[in-house]
């Protein structure tokens, strides 16, 4: 099972997170709300360092491919995660745009709806994300809000498709297991669970993945 390690915010944590085992790092761009906010420029430089190390995921809130693709031209990563709907443009046009670089999708799990809407991704971008967010709240949640979802909705979502699929939202080492169980998803992705007081916590860090590769 992979694990991406959300909310980098340095070189320093990103060599922290690829100690103990990390898969992706996740890389939040600028965006309304949502914790591990850092510039573009932070993340070129986080990236560059770890290049041919770990997958390196651009995380932005922007609905138009153009402005995704302006972005991702800055941060140079080799994902980039969409953690909101695609409103302008094409998913086609975006492989276009960013080159070689994966396409992650966000699917916050409202409802069952989400289900139909998981198997029309599947057809277009590379990895679903399932989330705990509200993008249709009057003030969006788009990410690391530290809540589950319905995991039987996700449990569906993962047998359904054929492409990977990352689970996120309130991980933690206490509900790993029930994840693998449950959900069985290709990857399980972690920002909130891992912190203290915003700050990547090394032993919170190495007991989830010894918890995970166990």
């Amino acid at each position: 099972m992979k694990v991406k390690v959300c909310c980098i915010s340095s070189v320093e944590e990103a060599e922290m997170a690829i100690e103990a085992g990390a898969d992706y790092l996740g890389l939040v761009g600028p965006m309304p709300s949502g914790p591990g906010v850092i510039s573009l420029e932070e993340i070129a430089t986080i990236a560059e360092h770890v290049r041919g190390k770990v997958e390196t995921v651009l995380l932005t809130s922007e609905q138009h491919v153009s402005d995704i693709a302006s972005m991702h031209m800055v941060a140079c990563t080799s994902c980039v995660q969409i953690v909101d709907k695609l409103l302008k443009g094409s998913y086609q046009d975006l492989r276009y745009a960013i080159g070689g670089a994966q396409i992650i999708q966000v699917l916050h799990v409202l409802d069952e709806s989400c289900i139909k809407e998981a198997l029309d991704l599947a057809q277009q971008v590379d990895i679903v994300l399932l989330d705990s967010g509200n993008p249709n709240a009057e003030t969006k949640t788009l990410g690391g809000t530290g809540r589950t979802h319905n995991w039987e909705i996700s449990a569906e979502i993962v047998k359904q498709l054929d492409i990977p699929v990352f689970l996120a939202g309130g991980l933690r080492k206490e509900n790993i297991e029930k994840a693998r169980t449950q959900v069985n998803p290709y990857g399980l992705d972690v920002c909130s669970g891992l912190r203290t007081e915003g700050k990547l916590d090394e032993m919170k860090l190495k007991e989830f993945l010894s918890k995970v590769r166990a």
